[in-house]
């Protein structure tokens, strides 16, 4: 993949600096070169604006008031595996090691030259997307014009991200990986670590079928089994089932 065709994909990335100056700067530098950027000056609000936007890529800055980049990156880590590219006025390896124990992809000590940064962030998506493509059948379930990769937990409705709440990826995702088959309400259970209740559940499945349904009351993707309770049809098993 060229660097053209990586603006093209106008892959989304998001700036976690307290530094204004510098984060403004990465940001029109970056949407020069045909990104789309969003931008947060500390964590907590990077947590707001992740909880409604989905990124390609993170660029986080270590030192920052109140919860520092490593612990927001081990944090994420928990549930995402986002590509991260860390920044840092220091120039320790232990910090550096640190970041890259965490999970980070890269890291760059301040100051840096911009070229070298878009480089490095090139390089992380292209092994990002390369990963993707050679693990797709692995991880990602199919169902109509929707894609759900099982490791990152993000659904997709013709290559658009469509957004899921944590308990309805977990919810999915338990779909996803037995796709065809009928799940009752302890069976999610189970499944869950018994972390949702079975109020919680249907009103899960519930919200799901608002995203991914044309008609709530005759889904054709997460279908109601008579008698049991539901499974997430792709339409890959040609077996006549009994609704």
């Amino acid at each position: 993949m060229n660097n053209q065709n990586l603006q093209t994909q106008n892959f989304h990335i998001l700036v976690i600096d307290d530094d204004q100056k510098l984060r403004l700067l990465l940001k029109k530098f970056l949407e020069n070169n045909g990104f789309r950027v969003s931008d947060a000056e500390d964590t907590t609000q990077a947590k707001k604006i992740m909880e409604s936007l989905i990124f390609d890529l993170l660029v986080i800055d270590i030192m920052m008031p109140g919860q520092s980049g490593l612990d927001f990156l081990k944090e994420t880590r928990q549930t995402n595996l986002i590509p991260a590219l860390m920044l840092t006025a220091m120039s320790d390896p232990e910090d550096r090691l640190d970041g890259l124990e965490f999970g980070a992809d890269d890291y760059m000590t301040k100051p840096f030259e911009p070229r070298e940064l878009l480089l490095r962030i090139q390089n992380i998506l292209k092994r990002h997307t390369s990963n993707f493509i050679k693990n797709k059948d692995i991880n990602n379930t199919k169902f109509g014009p929707f894609l759900f990769n099982k490791k990152s937990l993000n659904l997709y409705k013709n290559d658009i991200p469509v957004h899921l709440t944590t308990s309805e990826q977990k919810l999915l995702n338990c779909f996803c990986l037995s796709p065809n088959k009928a799940f009752t309400r302890d069976d999610i259970n189970n499944s869950l670590g018994g972390s949702m209740e079975t109020r919680s559940i249907d009103v899960a499945i519930a919200r799901i079928r608002r995203k991914i349904e044309e008609d709530q009351r005759h889904p054709i993707y997460l279908q109601t089994v008579r008698g049991i309770g539901w499974m997430l049809q792709t339409h890959d098993d040609k077996t006549d089932n009994d609704f």
